[in-house]
């Protein structure tokens, strides 16, 4: 009897234990964010993209779990040469999801080879779409730039028609206008990089030109470029102040003589009020004694005459006789 309980005891331990592994290799969890592919035999057969807790067969068929959140590649920076002849280092990002995992496990096994060809694809596609357009496509998204330097020239040509200098220098380089633009450029890239994408399982959500930056040889060129372009500005504001420098010298030069214009008018017109005045008290004098006039006029003669002056006079000059009579009839 004993030995009968215990076969029975251990019978059902056993037949416990095997429930139990059944159970684990008969289940699954699938944690949020997270997706799986069910192999048999190393054959994908279905996918499961809801979290929670599924079955399976057991012992035949296995559990892939894939992410199903959105995942991101940061690609290496390129070397590509532009439309118009100019070398430029492109760094690109992208986002991507798996959104079919049957295709996926398929086609590239996991993520490892999912960004292989995500390498492969987007590197030769944005490489394609860059090197088809001109630099400035790349680089700016508007003409915003070409219309506010339209509105400073206009504001500068304004200013320099009413003699007063503007800080906002005319632009004189040229700039050239945009058809597409870097958003388009990134909607080119994710257009086509989508319609290859597909057959992989993978959905590619966006695609960004992360920096661009000018090849060495390039940049040099730039950056003369710049230099040749400030001091061309930087000419014409020198020439603008000696232009300045001129009309203020010249308006000082004719506002000098103005002034020294006015003051010989006022001199000229006090001396002749002055020598009208005299003029004026010595007609009263000569008036009122003509003689004693002539007196003090020859006083006056003698004593402007210089020392050890000799004068040869005759006895009928009127100058003798102040000194002969003291009376000039």
């Amino acid at each position: 009897m004993a030995s009968n309980l215990q076969n029975k005891i251990f019978i059902i331990v056993a037949i416990a234990i095997a429930l139990v592994i059944l159970s684990f290799a008969s289940t699954f969890v699938i944690p949020e964010g997270r997706q799986a592919v069910i192999t048999q035999f190393g054959k994908p057969i279905r996918s499961v993209n809801e979290a929670g807790l599924h079955f399976k067969l057991p012992f035949i068929q296995e559990v892939r779990r894939i992410d199903l959140r959105i995942l991101s590649w940061d690609g290496f920076p390129n070397q590509i040469p532009t439309k118009d002849k100019k070398y430029i280092e492109v760094d690109t990002t992208a986002r991507w999801k798996i959104v079919d995992p049957l295709k996926f496990i398929q086609t590239v096994q996991d993520e490892r080879g999912a960004r292989s060809r995500l390498d492969a694809i987007l590197d030769g596609i944005t490489r394609d779409v860059i090197s088809n357009h001109n630099l400035v496509e790349a680089v700016r998204n508007s003409n915003q730039i070409l219309e506010i330097i339209e509105n400073r020239n206009k504001a500068t040509k304004a200013a320099q028609q009413e003699g007063v200098f503007n800080e906002q220098e005319e632009f004189i380089g040229e700039i050239e206008s945009i058809q597409i633009g870097r958003e388009k450029l990134s909607e080119l890239i994710i257009e086509k990089a989508r319609q290859e994408l597909v057959p992989l399982g993978i959905q590619l959500i966006d695609v960004q030109l992360k920096r661009i930056s000018y090849e060495d040889s390039v940049q040099q060129k730039v950056y003369g470029r710049m230099i040749s372009e400030r001091e061309r500005i930087a000419e014409r504001i020198r020439s603008y102040g000696k232009g300045e420098k001129a009309k203020i010298e010249g308006k000082t030069q004719k506002d000098l003589q103005t002034i020294e214009s006015e003051a010989y008018r006022k001199v000229q017109q006090v001396r002749g009020n002055a020598e009208a005045e005299a003029i004026s008290v010595y007609a009263k004098a000569l008036s009122q004694d003509p003689s004693f006039y002539r007196f003090i006029r020859s006083l006056e003669a003698y004593d402007k005459l210089p020392k050890d002056t000799k004068l040869l006079l005759s006895s009928e000059s009127k100058f003798w006789k102040v000194f002969k009579s003291g009376n000039s009839n």
